[in-house]
């Protein structure tokens, strides 16, 4: 018999602007979508597209000012995140939603012990004594594969390499027992064995503390063997959301196949080099009126200058925000 899982969090038409000298910056557009208990979601879109901007909208993180989350709702196990006051907000933060950074140097304390900044949060969340939030200190330190976890608790961040600074800051992650994982960008500074290592930590965590995880990345090949599912983002919006397996064998939006044939593949060792996606993202400022990817699009059509398309099935569980079906026809 299978289980159904319940929806852990759910984002309705969720709209973050940042008001600048230059004008309004609308770095989110109403992005919807839902994440189940113990799924895995890659969150996948060049720089500057608006993933780390949701991430950060979830958290309640993003600045104000110039930042504002202008509309939406984010439902997290049964209450808006979005009308929590600082208190309650800081009561899910960390303790129920744990989020890792790209740099665990700019996250990192570098004049306090590595023991001493996990330890914080268990005391603070799980309301532990300095002896018990050490002693669980080293066991989530041995969880996340740092050598010598009890002899290292009392070491500095600059005494760690990358790769183990970042362990520390999944370890810091898990202190709580999220029930969500938001990982922005975890491998970005790593080298590529460092990279495979943490993101089959990331996955064999998931599957043992059975925890949500959101994985927000630039590159498609990093979330192939993690997430359940993806969401493409382009200029603020979802463009396509699929299972992985059918994102990856069937793309049906412009923008994705272009991110799909600028990674290497091993399977098509005839093809000679990459293709590019031409032309620059859109500045959003000053977003065009249609589609925002029209000006880099090979498959446009008229109404794509004119319209945006929103979000719509093409096969269950597949949507696409696009006129044009890459591999059917016009949608």
């Amino acid at each position: 018999m299978v289980v159904e899982k319940k929806p852990l969090l759910e984002i309705k038409n969720l709209k973050t602007w940042f008001y600048t000298p230059d004008g309004i910056v609308k770095a989110v557009n109403g992005v919807s979508y839902t994440l189940n208990e113990g799924e895995a979601l890659g969150l996948v879109g060049e720089s500057g597209c608006g993933k780390s901007v949701t991430a950060m909208s979830i958290m309640r993180l993003i600045p104000t000012p110039p930042g504002r989350i202008v509309e939406g709702e984010v439902w997290f196990d049964g209450k808006d995140l979005l009308k929590l006051n600082d208190e309650g907000i800081r009561r899910v933060r960390g303790n129920e939603i744990a989020m890792i950074f790209q740099d665990p140097m700019t996250s990192l304390n570098p004049v306090l012990t590595i023991g001493r900044q996990i330890g914080e949060a268990v005391e603070l969340h799980k309301g532990m004594s300095r002896d018990q939030a050490r002693k669980r200190t080293v066991e989530l330190l041995e969880l996340v594969g740092i050598p010598s976890a009890r002899s290292r608790i009392d070491d500095y961040p600059h005494q760690f390499s990358g790769g183990m600074r970042q362990r520390v800051m999944i370890s810091m992650a898990l202190s709580c027992d999220p029930k969500l994982l938001i990982a922005d960008e975890p491998t970005t500074a790593l080298d590529v064995t460092i990279q495979a290592q943490i993101l089959e930590l990331i996955k064999r965590l998931r599957t043992e503390l059975g925890m949500a995880v959101i994985l927000i990345t630039h590159d498609l090949g990093v979330v192939a063997g993690v997430a359940d599912k993806i969401n493409v983002m382009y200029a603020g919006y979802i463009v396509e959301s699929a299972p992985v397996e059918e994102l990856f064998a069937k793309p049906r939006m412009p923008y994705t196949l272009g991110l799909l044939r600028s990674i290497p593949r091993i399977d098509e060792p005839s093809r000679e080099k990459l293709i590019p996606i031409e032309g620059l993202p859109p500045d959003l400022v000053d977003a065009p009126k249609g589609c925002p990817f029209v000006p880099r699009c090979t498959y446009k059509v008229d109404r794509c200058v004119d319209e945006n398309p929103s979000l719509e099935p093409v096969e269950p569980g597949h949507t696409i925000a696009c006129w044009v079906d890459v591999t059917g026809g016009k949608s």
